[in-house]
């Protein structure tokens, strides 16, 4: 982004607080709905992003879908509850020399349930790959992020939390949709805020901070051409009207990753139309 009062050829020093030039960034949950609206900023920004997934098909996707925009990224497939795999891959980055400059974790795994329906396996999944994820992706990755942190006095690591980690879903707005928000969601990501709060705490004197963003409802395109009256439902209970676009989640990640937020750490950015202002 260059600003008309800038020297030509150079971003204005506003805009360079939020460059990701020389930055390298891992993104779990790379080719999903969010994942890949925050891959693509922070490409767009100037990293280096490893787009990270469970299947490689959707991953090898997207990355071409990126480099035909002229942005080249890595792939890392895995799952995030397959906490060995996650130890080696960062431990090779390690060995290659390599830094984290930001970490996000948007992956989740779980099942859409009437509370009835919820199991004890549920609970299980939801926080394997919730935050006991995020507290292994850290640590496995702490000797990159320290590295980056001394390399440029900081790093910087997202946990992407829900507005269901704030408050309760209301049963009325679901009917019979089939996509009620289970129990296990929000309580695995209800813990991701409190495991925000611990590592910005603990990790604050290597130069490591540590936020999350709580996004609200950003129903996929489908779900909203499937069930056009649940949407409606979703719209009547956002302050600002109406559901979030994907994109709309790109600027407060790249402010959290970027230099822009370099005093902000241990928070959590709501990023909801106001759904948990009422």
């Amino acid at each position: 982004m260059t600003y008309p009062f800038a020297p030509p050829g150079q971003d204005s020093p506003s805009a360079a607080l939020f460059s990701l030039r020389g930055r390298t960034a891992f993104v779990t949950g790379a080719a999903g709905h969010l994942g890949s609206a925050t891959a693509r900023a922070f490409v767009e920004a100037g990293a280096r992003v490893i787009l990270h997934g469970r299947r490689a098909a959707p991953l090898q996707r997207f990355a071409e879908e990126l480099g035909s925009a002229g942005h080249a990224s890595e792939l890392a497939c895995f799952d995030v509850r397959d906490y060995a795999a996650m130890r080696m891959f960062f431990a090779e980055e390690a060995a290659a020399g390599r830094r984290l400059d930001i970490l996000v974790h948007n992956a989740y795994t779980g099942r859409p349930t009437p509370w009835r329906g919820a199991h004890e396996e549920d609970f299980e999944t939801a926080f394997q790959s919730g935050p006991t994820a995020a507290f292994e992706l850290v640590k496995a990755a702490e000797p990159l992020l320290a590295r980056a942190a001394r390399a440029t006095g900081q790093a910087s690591v997202i946990f992407i939390s829900s507005m269901y980690g704030h408050v309760s879903p209301d049963p009325r707005l679901y009917g019979d949709s089939g996509l009620d928000s289970p129990p296990h969601y929000g309580a695995a990501k209800g813990a991701l805020l409190q495991l925000t709060r611990y590592l910005a705490c603990h990790l604050a004197p290597q130069g490591i901070r540590v936020n999350a963003v709580s996004p609200g409802p950003f129903p996929k395109a489908e779900i909203q051409t499937r069930d056009p009256a649940f949407l409606k439902r979703l719209e009547e209970k956002v302050p600002m009207g109406r559901v979030g676009r994907a994109g709309e989640i790109a600027g407060p990640l790249l402010f959290l990753a970027s230099e822009a937020s370099s005093y902000v750490t241990g928070v959590n950015l709501a990023v909801d139309g106001g759904w948990t202002a009422w």
